[in-house]
């Protein structure tokens, strides 16, 4: 349930109303304080709330049911953009991101390359995978620790913040220490068990769709981060799972607008894993900015032949420096802030 309040309502006068919803009711109350307005978001079973005394209150503007089962997530809970801070960028509003890096940390040489070059042309995040859930059990399953020990090293070069996946909950208390965001991939999007625990963290967590969830299903994932009181969710668009066999994912670019309609978290999109082709990376990419995507995560490796994991959809220098002109191009259009080097 929503209850739009008026702007002029004394502090102590909304105080009062919280304290008594969730006293006289089994609701949690979050409050959205803005100019002309302020919303209390109501959480929680909301049958024995007397709608049309709350109604009869002069401050009170309107009163709303959240039909969604996502509450926290939904647009209508809250209204304006989220904007998610990962060190000194900002996810979210009018800014562009580029979350770029190879896939997997393989060595102090090869990430330091990659994150030389991403930072050269304009990146603002520096991502790599340090544990891999991999199809094979025979593949490369990422350098643990060591990963992070390098991705730290390359930070502290580059002054780009850093982002990587952790698979379980004790990945999370190893790892989350050391990074400035956790990626959560397609196939742990419903791990609840995990999902609880970051949502007991303040970490800034980027929340893949899985391979084949729906809308729903995903807000729904995202909801379990934001009940749990962390509201630092970026979504990511990575493709999901049709009987298309020509590409690895189908990238849903429906997704972009409808998410934009639906919730108030940033979204971007990984036109790498959607595709599984370097030479398909771009124009997907800039397809999802032109959507109306808060970023883009792509995958850049100095040598993508020599690649331990995906490298066929990795980009080599001049074809991460091509992307990047191109999205500033667009960028420039939907007037979003973003510059290339």
């Amino acid at each position: 349930m929503i209850i739009k309040v008026d702007g002029s309502i004394s502090h102590d006068t909304l105080k009062e109303m919280i304290a008594r919803l969730e006293a006289e009711n089994n609701v949690k109350v979050k409050l959205i304080v803005g100019e002309e307005y302020s919303i209390l978001g109501l959480v929680g079973d909301i049958s024995t709330i007397d709608i049309k005394h709350i109604q009869s209150l002069d401050y009170v503007l309107d009163v709303q049911r959240v039909q969604e089962p996502y509450k926290r997530a939904s647009r209508k809970f809250h209204p304006e953009d989220t904007i998610v801070k990962v060190g000194d960028v900002e996810i979210g509003g009018n800014n562009l991101v580029m979350m770029a890096g190879p896939c997997s940390v393989e060595n102090e040489e090869q990430i330091m390359t990659a994150a030389r070059i991403v930072k050269k042309y304009g990146a603002t995040m520096l991502r790599g995978g340090v544990v891999k859930p991999r199809t094979s059990p025979y593949a490369f399953q990422g350098l643990g620790m060591e990963g992070i020990e390098l991705m730290k090293k390359a930070k502290e070069e580059t002054g780009l913040p850093i982002i990587c996946e952790v698979m379980s909950i004790a990945q999370l208390h190893e790892f989350g220490p050391h990074v400035d965001m956790i990626q959560l991939g397609a196939r742990n999007m419903q791990n609840f068990d995990l999902l609880k625990a970051v949502g007991k963290t303040n970490i800034p967590v980027l929340l893949k769709r899985g391979l084949s969830a729906t809308i729903e299903e995903w807000l729904m994932s995202a909801e379990y981060i934001l009940a749990g009181g962390n509201e630092n969710v970026v979504l990511c668009e990575r493709g999901i799972r049709t009987y298309e066999t020509a590409y690895r994912n189908v990238l849903d670019l429906n997704a972009v607008p409808m998410i934009k309609k639906l919730t108030h978290l940033p979204i971007i999109v990984d036109s790498a894993h959607s595709t599984g082709k370097y030479w398909m990376v771009e124009p997907l990419g800039m397809a999802g900015v032109a959507a109306g995507a808060d970023g883009l995560m792509v995958e850049v490796h100095p040598e993508p032949d020599k690649a331990l994991s995906d490298g066929p959809q990795s980009l080599k220098e001049d074809v991460f420096k091509h992307l990047m002109e191109n999205v500033e191009k667009i960028a420039n259009v939907l007037g979003k802030s973003f510059k290339s080097k």
